[in-house]
């Protein structure tokens, strides 16, 4: 897609065509809808609990601005620089997972131990691990791509770097967090070539692991049982009353929705309107119409990230496919677990919607990825010319 076609000179003596950067233009989009539907959703909570009905959305608006300011920045980093530190940001990651679980200074919130309380705001460690994560394992799967493909030991070792989070996300407990780190590392060691029938086998290990949690903690079943019958006399009122009111949010919607602003449910009959359920009020405001939109921004987001990993991979910029391909599949989990909740398909769960939902932490982390993406972009596309050396000081290689 492109605009009016405008040719200028960059240093280096390479000549470019300016062009609108779609998977920037829908980056902006979902922010922007994001403002305005968690605003609408959250205006009447804040005005009870801060006596302003904008205090959400002035804090939002800040997380923001300082997304905006991250991605300026990370646009500027080259993408060799974060696999030399590949190593180190796995170590952050486990630092941050264990420091969280710290009495004192992990945040205790309805019985789970995810945020660290900075002040302005609490930072959430599992959003920057999976990404850092992710990071990690594309630089494992550039240097060990063949022993990956044709060894069980080039299979397992990355088993037991995930595994080891995904330990820690358990104590949180941050299920959520854990079930889209499992996926997106399976896909990306799938896609590095290993054998169907390991993936098979450990397909079976993570389900009977699944059960054996489910069946360890009460609360797990009592939440599964909800969500097959929330209607339940038993279940209306207790662990099936959000979902009841999501569905009864998307029933008053209709095709398209009350009026921007007229949601009823936002009125303390949806708890976590504002953020996990941010969804079920654009259905109920926007209608079917809405959710379509957000629906096709979210999908255009996916393919446009598996595009530019595609075309890195074209490149033979290994290390750049895998991370594209990585946060990708980092968009696309988290998305089709919070709109699989939303609407009833998956049990309730915890998970923000990108782009959507209120959280400073959440917000900032999808601007870093939408960033890195556009960073491969660049480098897949000025991959056989100079232009990269001429515009970034930083040495292009190991």
């Amino acid at each position: 897609m492109r605009m009016a076609s405008i040719t200028n000179q960059i240093p280096g003596g390479i000549r470019r065509e300016q062009k609108l950067n779609l998977l920037l233009l829908v980056v902006s989009l979902l922010v922007t809808i994001g403002l305005l539907m968690m605003t609408s959703a959250s205006v009447e909570i804040a005005s009870s609990q801060y006596g302003d009905p904008f205090y959400h959305f002035k804090r939002q608006i800040i997380f923001a601005a300082i997304g905006v300011v991250g991605m300026l920045v990370t646009l500027h980093l080259p993408m060799h620089l974060w696999r030399s530190l590949s190593w180190f940001l796995l170590m952050a990651s486990y630092a941050l997972l264990l420091l969280v679980l710290v009495p004192g200074i992990g945040k205790v919130v309805n019985g789970s131990a995810r945020w660290i309380d900075l002040g302005f705001f609490n930072l959430q460690p599992s959003e920057l691990a999976k990404v850092f994560i992710v990071m990690y394992l594309a630089a494992y799967l550039e240097r060990h791509g063949e022993e990956v493909r044709e060894q069980w030991s080039g299979f397992l070792k990355p088993m037991l770097v995930i595994g080891a989070a995904v330990v820690l996300l358990h104590f949180e407990p941050d299920h959520g967090a854990m079930v889209i780190l499992l996926l997106t590392a399976f896909c990306m060691i799938f896609l590095a070539g290993a054998k169907l029938y390991r993936f098979l086998l450990m397909l079976v290990l993570c389900t009977g692991a699944v059960t054996y949690v489910a069946v360890m903690k009460p609360y797990v079943i009592e939440r599964f049982s909800s969500y097959l019958n929330p209607w339940a006399a038993e279940n209306v009122y207790g662990g099936g009353y959000q979902l009841t009111q999501a569905l009864i949010a998307f029933g008053r919607g209709e095709w398209f929705g009350v009026g921007l602003g007229n949601s009823i449910q936002k009125l303390y009959f949806l708890p976590e309107a504002h953020n996990d359920f941010v969804l079920a009020i654009i259905g109920e405001e926007l209608g079917l119409a809405g959710v379509s939109f957000v629906l096709v921004l979210f999908v255009m987001l996916v393919w446009l990230g598996f595009s530019i990993a595609r075309k890195a991979e074209q490149e033979g910029q290994v290390f750049n496919s895998f991370v594209a391909y990585g946060i990708s599949l980092l968009f696309a989990g988290q998305a089709l677990i919070n709109i699989g909740v939303n609407i009833g398909l998956l049990p309730t769960k915890g998970l923000t919607l990108p782009f959507l939902s209120q959280g400073g932490a959440s917000l900032i982390v999808c601007c870093f990825m939408a960033a890195v993406l556009i960073r491969i972009q660049y480098e897949a596309e000025f991959a056989d010319s100079e232009s990269v050396e001429s515009i970034w000081p930083w040495k292009q290689g190991d």
